[in-house]
């Protein structure tokens, strides 16, 4: 008896780790991704870049709501073109799914971001994350403006 109730103790033990683990991964690549969109706003270029870390195999790709698809290296929303970010406005992050697997991840998301003007637009997002020294980090994107 003492055996199958330390048995099941362990089996539970166990199971809970790896939830609470993912749990904590998921709050962990939910505040990145969050983090990412606010700075990316704010015009912070250093905190944003802390978001990022550029692979040989980083890119984003863009999908318009006209049909046009179009990619560019990653390393471009880490070192953007003078006047690119920073201009204001806010976003709206919701239903994040993810998969985490270890040290990868892919989480996919809502956004609505409304500029400075106050124009809105909506995407949605795939964004593909690594587990760094301990960090979540992006390493690819796909974005597509709905």
């Amino acid at each position: 008896m003492i055996m199958k109730s330390f048995l099941l103790f362990l089996i539970t033990a166990g199971v809970s780790a790896h939830v609470f683990c993912q749990t904590n991964d998921s709050t962990a690549i939910v505040r990145l991704i969050e983090k990412e969109s606010a700075t990316w706003r704010s015009g912070d270029s250093t905190a944003h870049a802390a978001c990022w870390q550029i692979e040989p195999y980083s890119t984003v790709t863009v999908m318009n709501a006209d049909g046009k698809i179009f990619s560019f290296p990653a390393d471009k929303m880490v070192h953007p073109s003078p006047g690119i970010m920073g201009k204001g406005g806010t976003s709206k992050n919701e239903d994040y799914t993810m998969s985490i697997h270890g040290n990868t991840a892919l989480a996919t998301h809502k956004e609505t971001s409304t500029s400075a003007d106050g124009s809105v637009t909506h995407t949605y997002e795939v964004k593909m994350l690594e587990k760094i020294n301990g960090q979540w980090k992006i390493t690819g994107l796909i974005i597509q403006i709905l």
